[in-house]
């Protein structure tokens, strides 16, 4: 299948980023390259561009489409994680933006090999994004204890029906392992009431999400990363990033926040003594969110929500 991806926020993100002709760009999660072909477009001879992705087919689709820019480009296949070790393995040590567009593509939605969607009912459960590791969504289906699927399913997949889900699962691998997408989900849906199911969208929806995202270690590398990111910014450099659900985006929010203002001194203190120095600013008070024709145009846009942070070094 062609790895087909329509960019979320696509004007949105390439104007705040207030690209600089001859400057340097990240984007950490490449996909099909639809922010990357805009960034490049606005780049002079002189501009480089860094492009960052751990699915290989995505690696090559953006390749493809960035072709007439190859003296611009570099292409990684990694996880944006290793962003700071990649720069300097290429003698880069301060960038003018970064892009992270987060979640799933439509790509790997679509792709039902991919395992990645409720609505596919012979697909195998696999849900990597990055296909050289070994553990899949069936590990972690089959493997893992009813706790751990209880805590996994409760706090990625904000799933109310958690525990039941968990223990119907454990239940129904006792007999046979659960090996496709489909059995998964008709597993959760004799976990959730009747009732239910009849509301709230597709009653596998949260599950997946949450299988996924610790298969991944999506959020761990959101948290992990973003301080070390904003800390490449060159001053008023800019990170731009594009969430899909309110764990990833209270995590940007909240490490936004504390880049802008890490004061931990108590608030009745009439000075700062702790030391710490704000590393810049919110440009986004308020996430913004797509516009009415994006959400009639592309429907997988409508939980998409923007943030960006500009970076300010103190001299």
């Amino acid at each position: 299948m062609e790895f087909v991806h329509k960019s979320v926020l696509l004007e949105e993100t390439i104007g705040n980023l207030e690209i600089k002709p001859d400057g340097i760009y990240v984007d950490g999660t490449l996909g099909g390259g639809g922010h990357a072909l805009e960034v490049c477009k606005r780049l002079s001879a002189t501009g480089k561009f860094i492009g960052i992705d751990q699915d290989d087919a995505a690696i090559q689709a953006a390749g493809e489409r960035l072709a007439a820019y190859a003296d611009r480009v570099t292409i990684v296949r990694s996880n944006y994680c290793n962003m700071i070790e990649i720069l300097k393995e290429k003698g880069i040590t301060g960038v003018d933006g970064i892009v992270l567009d987060l979640g799933v593509s439509s790509y790997q939605l679509d792709t039902a090999e991919r395992g990645f969607t409720y609505r596919e009912e012979d697909a195998p459960l696999d849900m990597r994004m990055d296909r050289r590791q070994s553990l899949t969504a069936g590990d972690i289906v089959n493997g893992y204890s009813e706790k751990d699927l209880y805590r996994i399913i409760r706090d990625y997949g904000e799933e109310k029906f958690a525990k039941n889900i968990a223990k119907h699962i454990v239940l129904a691998r006792a007999e046979a392992p659960i090996t496709t997408t489909g059995e998964l989900i008709e597993v959760i849906k004799r976990a959730i009431p009747m009732k239910a199911r009849a509301t709230g969208g597709h009653p596998a929806k949260r599950t997946f999400q949450a299988i996924r995202i610790e298969l991944n270690h999506e959020l761990d590398v959101l948290r992990d990363s973003l301080d070390g990111m904003i800390e490449l910014l060159n001053d008023g450099g800019r990170i731009c990033i594009i969430t899909f659900h309110s764990l990833e985006d209270r995590i940007v929010k909240t490490i936004f926040k504390k880049n802008e203002d890490p004061c931990t001194c108590p608030k009745n203190f009439p000075v700062c003594v702790c030391g710490n120095v704000s590393k810049g600013k919110v440009i986004t008070r308020k996430p913004i969110l797509p516009g009415e024709q994006e959400l009639e145009e592309n429907k997988r846009s409508k939980s998409a929500k923007l943030r960006v942070f500009e970076r300010h070094i103190s001299r």
